[in-house]
């Protein structure tokens, strides 16, 4: 492994000859904000986004080592976070996750821990340490939350997904290295459904559907760049309707997929472009269906209309 511009990168990259962007069903964009940089509203390779119920929008800004907090419109609304081991401060921010209650909380992944702060960024918690014990972590990437504020987490080199209280108490934990039914290699982004299901982006060029307890339900996916197949995705979303969206990272597009992982449209292609993308990292849904992209190497959030 290595990595690259804030993006963790791995050996098998397969690389399209071709993409053609998106079919007629594919969402409109209806803003775009950031540029490259450190001042409030720069981004530097941002790694995932996350929106609240009041359509907040948070930004874990990888290499500026800190969160922003936007409005619907991309305006800025505030920021926290600096470059270290303390509370409140990140090395390497990768996953963001919101609760019903605005409560955010980070996946820390080189201080090997999750930390939780309010919306406007008070620290009100953290667990984990490096390990592969109950609790422990080594490079924690993706979050979510259920409904019950159960907290799930992908240990991305432990190959293995951990399930917490909202507070840090460990629940369950599944997973192992390999490419079998409910195994992993580098789960990178998480997603829970309104019923509960979990969606895995195993970056093993697949996704993987289990209920909240880590029953394996189903899985869908293989390399390539054509409809329904991936290359490295890193992110993961499901909407109200229970479609899901993966950031397909190194096909440089969004793809969705039904509950049942029929896919539905894909939109996107390598470029600087608007409705293009430089290595897509995340995704997110919020109550309108609109769709906010971790545009990461372009350092920047796109958002799209949704259906």
């Amino acid at each position: 492994m290595r990595y690259l511009t804030g993006v963790l990168v791995i050996a098998f990259i397969f690389i399209p000859l071709a993409h053609v962007s998106a079919d007629s069903s594919s969402p409109i964009l209806l803003h775009k904000w950031g540029v490259k940089g450190v001042d409030e509203g720069k981004l530097s390779n941002p790694g995932s986004v996350a929106v609240d119920s009041m359509g907040n929008i948070y930004v874990a800004d990888t290499n500026n080592f800190r969160i922003q907090k936007f409005d619907a419109k991309g305006m800025f609304v505030t920021k926290w976070g600096s470059y270290g081991p303390g509370n409140g401060k990140f090395s390497r921010p990768n996953g963001i996750a919101v609760d019903s209650m605005g409560n955010v909380y980070v996946a820390d992944t080189n201080n090997y821990r999750i930390q939780k702060f309010t919306s406007n960024g008070a620290f009100v918690t953290k667990w984990g340490s490096l390990g592969h014990g109950n609790g422990e972590f080594n490079q924690p990437f993706g979050i979510a939350v259920d409904s019950m504020g159960n907290v799930f987490v992908t240990d991305t080199q432990n190959d293995r997904i951990q399930k917490f209280t909202s507070n840090g108490k460990y629940i369950a934990k599944w997973g192992s290295n390999g490419n079998g039914d409910g195994q992993f290699l580098y789960p990178k982004g998480i997603a829970v459904d309104s019923k509960g299901n979990v969606y895995v982006a195993d970056t093993y060029n697949r996704i993987q559907k289990f209920t909240g307890n880590g029953a394996f339900v189903a899985k869908w996916g293989s390399l390539g760049h054509g409809d329904g197949e991936l290359n490295q995705p890193f992110g993961i979303a499901v909407d109200s309707k229970g479609n899901v969206y993966v950031a397909d990272t190194f096909n440089y597009r969004i793809q969705k997929f039904d509950a049942k992982g029929k896919h539905i449209t894909c939109w996107g292609s390598n470029g600087t472009g608007d409705g293009q993308f430089l290595t897509p990292s995340d995704v997110s849904v919020d109550s309108k269906g609109d769709i906010y992209v971790a545009d990461t190497n372009n350092n920047r959030i796109q958002k799209f209309a949704g259906p």
